[in-house]
């Protein structure tokens, strides 16, 4: 599905006087449509690498905010061009921070807020609040409203079922026009916030954005882990609903673990575990270690210890309800074409042995490709039986990831990432001390 532009041109208000227009949209423009009875989202839309590409001349505008192939594309070439590390994703922000460095006054329409993704369109969101910070740190607030529908094909009918609210300007401009957002949230319908950015930037607009009862959507691929994890926690702690892209991304790799093991013939195996091992994508350890977490409180593991390792990974020690060890082991790799989003896990290598029937030994590799699997294959695997899976990495936007959300969520964490987060985020917490 494309995306779509709002039904007119956003109009440019006085923020004081949106909450009068839009009151009048749905009485006396649109007589007997009070808009779609669904919820409202709030979107924090930065767009700084889009912003950055746009500004040197190495993409076309407009400025919109999605994460479209040919932003990708240009990201993956400054890569490249910079002599950045060949692992580095495209969205990590040495790849936004190198660009800014640069000279380039390129100017491009900024569309932000009024271009809406198919797939959040389709679940006819009844008001969208776009967030647009601009790389001008000094300008002035301007708020701009419209009315919105779904396009037909997607069930859309002939009059607005939703509208955008589009705040734009520079960060200290946006905290000054905050007080706004208290007359824009509809009382009676669910409240999402999608940080559609690093949780590193603008902390205290996040914090202020992010009360509860709203439920948030972040992404802990994007900012740096002690953050992810501090606030990923925080939130989970204090009972609000979080959604965490990087978590929902695991998906394929939980599932195939699952079938794996489904035959009744390997299900003893899980309760011989004595060796895990991850390899992350670069250095960026939160996903890598929320799977860890989850496989270990599934097993019902007790963390008892970090131990030492070569380079940058990460080691721990845990104890199956049996008391037997289990040796855990994080690895970052550098690989020449990274995913889009840092830190994803290429491989998982899970050793069973049973101390009464050493015949019953099992090595269980899956990787993201068949290659990850012949490097994990080395290293004593000959008196084993041997079983590989690819993962079927699913190639999604995040604007349909989000959209995926939005739609299952009953507006409260799932229960396996708030068991996996805790956990995951000690290990990270231990690790650095111990170095």
């Amino acid at each position: 599905m494309s995306p779509q532009l709002t039904l007119q041109t956003p109009l440019k208000l006085p923020s004081e006087e949106i909450p009068v227009y839009l009151e009048k949209l749905w009485t006396n423009d649109q007589p007997g449509n009070i808009g779609a009875n669904t919820f409202c989202l709030l979107i924090w839309q930065p767009a700084w690498l889009e912003q950055q590409l746009v500004r040197t001349g190495r993409i076309k505008g407009p400025v919109i905010g999605s994460q479209r192939k040919g932003l990708i594309n240009a990201a993956r070439k400054v890569v490249l061009e910079e002599n950045l590390p060949p692992s580095t994703s495209p969205f990590d922000s040495k790849v936004t921070e190198t660009i800014s460095k640069e000279t380039g006054s390129f100017l491009a329409e900024d569309l932000r807020g009024q271009h809406i993704d198919s797939a959040i369109s389709a679940l006819q969101p009844r008001r969208f609040i776009t967030l647009a910070p601009t790389i001008e740190p000094n300008k002035k607030l301007e708020t701009l409203v419209a009315a919105y529908c779904p396009l037909p094909e997607e069930g859309g009918g002939q009059s607005a079922c939703g509208d955008v609210v589009v705040l734009k300007g520079g960060l200290d401009s946006l905290l000054e026009g905050l007080e706004i957002l208290d007359s824009l949230t509809l009382k009676d319908l669910p409240s999402w916030l999608w940080w559609n950015g690093s949780l590193d930037q603008a902390s205290k607009l996040l914090d202020q954005l992010a009360s509860p009862p709203r439920r948030l959507v972040i992404d802990t691929a994007l900012g740096h882990p002690d953050r992810c994890f501090a606030f990923l926690t925080q939130r989970i702690l204090q009972g609000q609903a979080v959604n965490d892209l990087n978590w929902l991304r695991l998906r394929s790799w939980r599932e195939t673990l699952a079938i794996v093991f489904d035959p009744p013939s390997r299900r003893n195996a899980l309760k011989n575990v004595v060796q895990l091992d991850i390899d992350i994508e670069d250095s960026h350890p939160v996903q890598g270690l929320l799977l860890a977490a989850w496989l270990a409180d599934r097993l019902d593991w007790d963390f008892q210890k970090l131990v030492s390792l070569d380079g940058d990974g990460i080691g721990a020690e845990f104890f199956r309800p049996d008391g037997t060890s289990v040796h855990f082991r994080l690895m970052p790799l550098p690989v020449a074409n990274p995913s889009d989003h840092p830190g994803q896990i290429v491989g998982i290598r899970l050793i069973s042995k049973s101390s009464t029937n050493p015949s019953d030994a099992l090595c269980v590799i899956l990787g993201a490709e068949s290659g990850e699997c012949m490097r994990l294959e080395a290293g004593g695997m000959a008196n084993m039986e041997l079983l590989e899976e690819v993962v079927p990495i699913q190639k999604t936007t995040v604007e349909m990831d989000v959209a995926r959300l939005l739609a299952s969520s009953r507006g409260s964490t799932s229960p396996l990432l708030a068991s996996a987060a805790p956990l995951a985020a000690k290990l990270y917490s231990y690790s650095k001390s111990f170095t």
